[in-house]
C-alpha cells in the first residue's frame, strides 16, 4: 500500500470528527454518529482506491452504517479499469456516541486500512483482550492469571507492579477482574469508552470484537502486541463466527493474525478532548483539529494539529 495514502486517511477522519463535532452536546447520539458517517463515506469515494469495508460500523445498535463488504474510493465510483490500490477499510465513524453527544471527553474517529486481506473480517461479537507494548510483546499470556501477566510486564518494563497503570473499561462484566489486579497491587484507571491513552502499560477486560481489529493495526504500528479471543457463548454467536469463516471459536488471535497486511495505516481524530488528541475546535476563520496518524511502512507515527480554514482550499498542518 502506497504510503502516500496516510495523509489521504487522516483528511477522511478528519472530516467525519468536524461533522459530527457540529452536533457535540446536543444529546442525540444517532445524529452524531449518522453525521461522522456520511462523512466519512463521502471523503472515502475521493480517495483513489478501490476499497472495501471490511470492519464496519455497530450491528448492535441498529446504528447508521458503513456496512461490511460496502466498496468505497474512487475505484468503485469511477473508471473500473483504472490501476488504483485494493484496499481493506476498518472503520469506527464514531467511537463514543454517547461521549459526543453529551459532550464528555475521549470522543474520537477512526479508521484503519490495509492491503487487500490484511485486516480479519470479524464478527460483531464481544472479544477478550490483552494489550501490552513492545518491551512486554511475548511476555504474556491471555489464559494466564492476572497476577502472573502483571509481573510479566513488570519485568518486561523493569518496574514493580506497583508501579503499572491498567487501563479497564468501566463496566459490571469487569468487577473480578478489577479486584484482582487491584488484588495484585497495580493501579487502575478506569475508562467509559476504549481509548488509549499516555501512562497506561497493559489494557485489559472484554470489548468488541470490530474495535479489536482497529486496536491491533494500531498496536503494530506501535510494535506492542494485543492477543484476542472471541467470546462464542451461543449458537447463534457461533453462526456468525462460521459466516466470516471462523471455525475454532477457542483461538487466541496476536495482532498479527488480527492485522496481518504487511502495510498498514491506523488513523484517528479528537471528537471531543482526551489524553492524547484535542477536540474540534470552531473559530471565526475555521477549523482546528487535532489527530493521530500511525504507519507500518515506513514505521512511523505522527501528531498533526491541523487547521481548516474556511472557504480555502488549502489546509495548514503541523
Amino acid at each position: 500500500m502506497d504510503s502516500d495514502l496516510s495523509l489521504d486517511f487522516l483528511s477522511v477522519v478528519e472530516q467525519a470528527a468536524i461533522a459530527c463535532a457540529h452536533t457535540m452536546g446536543q444529546g442525540d447520539g444517532e445524529s452524531a454518529d449518522r453525521a461522522a458517517v456520511e462523512s466519512m463515506r463521502e471523503s472515502l469515494d475521493g480517495v483513489a482506491i478501490e476499497g472495501t469495508i471490511v470492519i464496519g460500523e455497530g450491528e448492535r445498535d441498529a446504528a447508521p452504517m458503513l456496512y461490511i463488504g460496502e466498496k468505497v474510493g474512487a475505484g468503485a465510483r469511477q473508471n473500473p479499469d483504472a490501476a488504483m490500490p485494493k484496499i481493506d477499510i476498518a472503520v469506527d465513524p464514531l467511537e463514543g456516541t454517547n461521549l459526543c453527544a453529551t459532550g464528555a471527553p475521549n470522543a474520537i474517529t477512526v479508521l484503519a486500512a490495509s492491503d487487500k486481506g490484511g485486516l480479519l473480517n470479524a464478527p460483531d461479537l464481544y472479544m477478550e483482550k490483552l494489550i501490552v507494548g513492545a518491551p512486554a510483546k511475548g511476555a504474556v499470556d491471555l489464559d494466564a492469571p492476572v497476577a502472573a501477566n502483571l509481573e510479566a510486564i513488570a519485568r518486561s518494563l523493569r518496574r514493580r507492579v506497583e508501579d503499572l497503570v491498567v487501563m479497564v473499561l468501566d463496566r459490571p462484566r469487569h468487577q473480578a477482574l478489577i479486584a484482582d489486579i487491584r488484588k495484585a497491587g497495580a493501579r487502575i484507571r478506569l475508562i467509559p469508552t476504549a481509548v488509549a491513552g499516555s501512562g497506561v502499560h497493559a489494557v485489559m477486560g472484554t470489548g468488541g470484537a470490530p474495535e479489536g481489529v482497529l486496536t491491533a493495526a494500531a498496536i503494530r504500528c506501535l510494535q506492542g502486541e494485543i492477543l484476542g479471543r472471541l467470546v462464542v457463548k451461543t449458537p447463534e454467536h457461533e453462526a456468525r463466527c462460521r459466516a466470516m469463516g471462523i471455525t475454532d471459536f477457542n483461538r487466541v488471535y496476536t495482532s498479527e493474525e488480527l492485522a496481518s497486511g504487511g502495510s498498514l495505516i491506523f488513523a484517528a481524530t479528537g471528537v471531543t478532548d482526551g489524553a492524547l488528541m484535542k477536540g474540534v475546535r470552531f473559530f471565526g476563520d475555521g477549523v482546528r483539529t487535532s489527530s493521530v496518524v500511525m504507519q507500518s511502512k515506513p514505521a512511523r507515527i505522527r501528531f498533526i494539529d491541523t487547521i481548516h480554514v474556511q472557504g480555502a482550499n488549502t489546509l495548514v498542518r503541523f
